[in-house]
């Protein structure tokens, strides 16, 4: 659904028990509000949600990546990733 929402988007790949997953969880969830209506960010734990992990061939966690407003993957970055960087992929992908 996100993905055909027109948006542009991130999906980060993790699990809820990764320490980089953990020490990225509150910056999504920031960035989840600050751009709520304009960019859809997500994050899947890929222990519960396997058939994403394949679907979107996952190696290493975390991963994030990038989808532009057509729902196409623009980038992905496997590892922590910091607040400034996710703003930069997301403005890459789209977001104004």
């Amino acid at each position: 659904q996100a993905l055909a929402s027109g948006k542009p988007s991130v999906i980060d790949l993790g699990a809820r028990t990764c320490i980089p997953c953990k020490q990225m969880a509150p910056i999504l969830e920031e960035l989840a509000g600050t751009y709520r209506g304009k960019a859809n960010v997500l994050f899947i734990d890929v222990r519960e949600d396997q058939a994403a992990a394949k679907r979107f061939a996952i190696q290493m966690i975390p991963t994030q990546i990038f989808f532009d407003t057509k729902g196409q993957e623009v980038s992905r970055h496997i590892g922590f990733m910091d607040r400034d960087d996710l703003v930069k992929g997301l403005q890459a992908a789209g977001l104004k």
